[in-house]
């Protein structure tokens, strides 16, 4: 069955959307998620599956070769979707409680190198677009954002005499983050052509050429094309920058609390895993430096 052709799928969703606020990304992926569900589910309907039903789904799943980070995510969205039906329609049990995802082995997050950052950041700004570019891409640096976040920021989220920007993360919560003297001077180099190329009626700080808000896979699109410019071969993504901007920020520092609030992180648990890349890095000084680290010839 269609996601909108299930009355209760659809009120999730709307619940997701309009009573906890979540994100257009989010709800996006919840509703993939859901409808992956009432596809394997066929013809069964939601009150009628059991525990058995959703084991087979999910091992059906992981034979096609999704990740265990994959199928957790879903039968989160799977168990939100049951406990959602159990409070307000009627549903008497939940059939995915208790059941967990196959493991898959731990992969940190890949980041640039301070180096590769500043390289990244070091292209040649000769017309509009690379204006914005830069100023987007300094700020997503400097700042840590998501990339939902910096695609629906609007100029009154800048504080240019404090040195912020105030941005809306996941689950509606509200964060004023830092943002960095080489990001400011970017986005002031952006704020006059920005309003040559404003279209009536548009209110984002970043936009297309056309002069509408740019999409998140656009950003993502110059982002790659800017490092291939750059000569860095790696797969630069959005999150990268942040990944970076979270690991160079906890070598220099040290704060794992305010990395935290930076990242706005609802747990710090999430954030730990920094800890990890940081000491990758304190892993090769060490092997580099240290008299009794050197192998012997």
């Amino acid at each position: 069955m269609a996601l909108h052709d299930n009355p209760a799928a659809a009120a999730y969703l709307a619940h997701l959307a309009n009573e906890r606020r979540l994100s257009p990304l989010t709800c996006a992926s919840y509703a993939r998620d859901i409808a992956a569900l009432l596809q394997l589910a066929e013809v069964t309907p939601l009150d009628q599956l059991q525990i058995h039903h959703i084991r087979r789904f999910v091992a059906r799943l992981h034979a096609k070769g999704l990740s265990g980070r994959s199928l957790a995510r879903m039968l989160s969205a799977w168990r939100g979707l049951y406990n959602y039906l159990a409070r307000d329609h009627g549903y008497s049990s939940n059939p995915c409680a208790g059941l967990r995802a196959p493991k898959t082995p731990k992969t940190l997050p890949h980041a640039l190198s301070p180096d590769e950052a500043a390289r990244l950041l070091e292209f040649p700004v000769d017309d509009l677009m690379a204006l914005r570019d830069k100023a987007m891409f300094e700020l997503f640096y400097s700042s840590g954002l998501r990339l939902a976040e910096l695609a629906s920021l609007q100029p009154e989220n800048l504080s240019f005499s404090d040195g912020t920007v105030r941005v809306t993360g996941k689950g509606g919560r509200t964060r004023v983050v830092p943002v960095g003297s080489q990001a400011t001077l970017a986005l002031t180099a952006w704020m006059k052509p920005r309003a040559t190329l404003l279209k009536p009626g548009e209110t984002a700080l970043f936009l297309s050429r056309h002069g509408n808000r740019i999409s998140p896979r656009s950003i993502s699109q110059q982002l790659k094309i800017r490092a291939l410019q750059q000569g860095i071969s790696a797969n630069v993504h959005p999150h990268v920058l942040r990944h970076s901007f979270a690991s160079h920020l906890l070598q220099s520092s040290g704060d794992l609390r305010a990395v935290q609030e930076m990242l706005g992180h609802a747990s710090i648990s999430t954030t730990q895993v920094y800890t990890h890349l940081d000491f990758q890095h304190l892993a090769k000084v060490y092997d580099a430096a240290h008299p009794r680290a050197k192998k012997k010839s």
